[in-house]
């Protein structure tokens, strides 16, 4: 039995729990572009918390769902989370068409952009302080890898060449890019330790590492640059999460059941607690961040 996720393992939707779930709607619908989709009748939720719940994605994928958690604070400063939910978009006219109506409707909340040589970026804070990245992926064939690790790095991108490059002209074309498939491609997180999270998230959960950056450390499955990355640039030391506004959940999935079953007992036989419901294994990594694997449909 292999040690590691197979190849066809992928991310599913990031769930936040959200304050204002009208206004976090209207910026992840109107600004980022995602159409509101049906709660699934599998999500497992009460009549009342599926009124307090909003799922957002593209071509009826769940990206982002949002769920009203009425008194919960902000994160503290420096506190273990969301560093940010990374959507990946299939061309570079699609992520065109978004940045530029995020510029349009919220432009308070774009905060950079880079070209990380495997990809090209564009980085935004949502309005509950939620950090958003939204890319586009070079072709693989163009990606170096030196001994195993992905050459990365954090060059400059120049939003407003980007957009006069790449975004359509022709009003179908528009039509197109403004309605092309977007999902989740990987989720970056704030963690206390690098080595506590390469113990998890590599040894026990089965992700292999891909880059190290001082401070970071970039995971992935079936030789993606990375599915979910951690870093402590301004959270070294921070313990377990406290309940709070944020990051709720984080979703993979994997290829089939036997994979799911022996994720469960890989993680059972690190010491971590699983639950197993035959659908969904859900579970806790060292700061309570939550994920929640599930077989692809």
């Amino acid at each position: 039995m292999s040690d590691l996720l197979p190849a066809g393992t992928g991310m599913r939707a990031v769930t936040l729990h959200v304050d204002d779930l009208d206004g976090m709607t209207a910026y992840y619908r109107d600004a980022l572009l995602l159409d509101e989709l049906a709660v699934p009748e599998t999500a497992g939720l009460t009549p009342g918390d599926r009124a307090e719940t909003v799922v957002l994605g593209r071509a009826g994928v769940p990206a982002v769902v949002l769920r009203r958690t009425p008194g919960l604070p902000r994160p503290a400063r420096g506190a273990a989370g969301l560093f940010h939910t990374a959507i990946v978009y299939p061309d570079r006219a699609a992520l065109a068409a978004t940045v530029a109506s995020v510029g349009a409707a919220a432009p308070g909340t774009y905060v950079g952009s880079a070209d990380h040589l495997v990809s090209e970026a564009f980085y935004f804070t949502d309005p509950e302080g939620n950090g958003v990245e939204l890319y586009y992926d070079r072709p693989r064939d163009t990606w170096a890898w030196d001994a195993g690790q992905v050459r990365m790095d954090t060059l400059w991108l120049d939003p407003n060449a980007y957009l006069t490059g790449h975004l359509p002209r022709d009003a179908q074309d528009q039509h197109a890019a403004r309605a092309a498939a977007a999902v989740v491609g990987h989720v970056h997180l704030q963690v206390g330790d690098v080595a506590a999270a390469r113990a998890f998230y590599v040894d026990a959960l089965g992700l292999a590492p891909t880059a190290a950056l001082p401070g970071a450390l970039f995971v992935a499955a079936g030789g993606y640059h990375h599915h979910l990355a951690v870093n402590t640039w301004s959270s070294r030391g921070a313990g377990p999460r406290a309940s709070t506004l944020g990051l709720a959940t984080i979703g993979l999935e994997v290829p089939t059941a036997d994979d799911a079953g022996a994720l469960r007992d890989r993680l059972r036989h690190a010491g971590i607690a699983v639950a197993d419901d035959g659908a969904t294994l859900r579970f806790d990594d060292p700061w309570r961040n939550h994920l929640e694997v599930a077989v692809a449909a």
